[in-house]
């Protein structure tokens, strides 16, 4: 139909509309890399601009808003009186983190190793592949197995939080793609100072003994969520400009605004009930954010991979079985010997289980496989198990059933 319109109606509307379909799909090699904005002030950098894409738009804009919710949770977990992570609490989800990346890099080279030298040189720099969790999938994989109010969930959201931001430095120290830009993280951080300082701390220094705390409401009134929103903007634009994956912009911003001195977990209907601004939010976000996470999927499960190979296998066990030893080991380490113990309704088998749920590493482990590898046969192997990772989600679920974990809703 479109070369009958373009043999009837020789325009140079349609000329252009036609040239512009063809670099579309020629230039991105994918109808996901759709082009939104060329020369755009965000987007995939390349040739000295910025080309703002689908799949740029979702996975790095839009993501964000879910990423500061993930926050949110574990901020009110560690610094709220009742926290599941409060205190000694969360330096037993931090040390599973270690064993959850150590545990995948020693089962993935020393498979590779024990196939033989010929093997290893050509797979041996894909050693931080396995080492991913996916926060998005695996959260709801969790929530899915242990229920939304259980504390496990809370625990696998930091252990997958602190284990993306440990990718990042990874990706940056050992798999560099270009000149990373630290000095913008000024931005990001002169952000939340401001907003901090400007709409939480010194309306409410001025409203020491006003009983009608005056200041603090004229803001929330009158301004609403909007300073935020200002400084999420600034702060993930310096994200972005670092060279830091920029769907993470939003979490200074989250530990800046002000909120309710107890919390019943994320999405509750009992947290609708808390007036502070952090809940409200959240809560405004919920829909949007389900919506983001179904386009989330739909944009990026669609990869296309040639044949299996040897890499397939060793992301995979890398993945399925590394992981899961590696963070009930070290979790078990930081729980027993050190004696750091572990969250309220949280028990050793969770460990497995949380194991399990945070070896799903699909796009991170799909990224880390294009930058570990050039283009061909091993990358496309690799990324097919990343791909296939999404296995953990099944083995969570039977695992879970074997653990005997009970479901705890909210």
């Amino acid at each position: 139909m479109l070369d009958r319109f373009g043999a009837q109606h020789p325009s140079p509307e349609a000329t252009h509309y036609l040239a512009k379909l063809g670099r579309f799909h020629l230039k991105w090699e994918s109808h996901t890399e759709f082009v939104v904005w060329d020369y755009a002030p965000i987007g995939y950098l390349h040739d000295g601009y910025r080309t703002l894409t689908l799949r740029y738009l979702v996975n790095d804009v839009f993501m964000a808003l879910f990423f500061a919710i993930a926050a949110k949770e574990v901020w009110e977990a560690l610094i709220l009186k009742n926290g599941s992570l409060r205190g000694r609490k969360a330096a037993t989800p931090l040390v599973a983190t270690i064993g959850g990346m150590v545990g995948p890099i020693a089962v993935y080279l020393g498979i590779a190793y024990f196939l033989g030298s010929t093997t290893y040189d050509a797979v041996a720099n894909g050693w931080a592949i396995p080492t991913a969790t996916d926060i998005a999938f695996s959260y709801l994989v969790g929530r899915m197995v242990f229920g939304a109010g259980h504390p496990a969930v809370r625990f696998l959201l930091l252990v997958a939080i602190a284990d993306d931001a440990a990718g990042l430095l990874i990706l940056a120290i050992f798999y560099p793609s270009g000149e990373l830009a630290p000095i913008w993280l000024l931005l990001s951080l002169g952000a939340a100072i401001a907003v901090y300082v400007l709409a939480n701390w010194l309306p409410r220094r001025l409203d020491r003994g006003d009983q009608l705390r005056r200041r603090s409401t004229w803001i929330r009134q009158k301004l609403s969520f909007w300073p935020y929103a200002l400084a999420g903007c600034a702060s993930w634009y310096g994200f972005m400009q670092s060279g830091l994956h920029p769907a993470l912009g939003l979490l200074p911003i989250v530990v800046t605004i002000p909120h309710a001195d107890r919390a019943f977990g994320i999405f509750s209907a009992a947290e609708m009930h808390l007036k502070d601004l952090l809940n409200t939010m959240e809560h405004a976000l919920k829909y949007p954010v389900e919506i983001i996470l179904g386009l989330f999927g739909l944009l990026n499960a669609g990869v296309a991979f040639s044949a299996m190979g040897e890499a397939t296998w060793l992301v995979l066990a890398g993945l399925l079985i590394g992981k899961p030893l590696g963070i009930f080991f070290f979790g078990w380490l930081a729980a027993k010997p050190l004696g750091l113990g572990l969250p309220q309704g949280v028990r050793l088998v969770d460990l497995v289980v949380i194991g399990c749920v945070a070896a799903i590493g699909f796009t991170v482990s799909l990224f880390v496989a294009t930058v570990a590898f050039e283009a061909g046969p091993v990358q496309d192997a690799a990324k097919m198990g990343a791909l296939f990772s999404f296995a953990g989600a099944g083995i969570s679920l039977i695992v879970g059933k074997l653990a005997r974990v009970k479901k705890q809703e909210l």
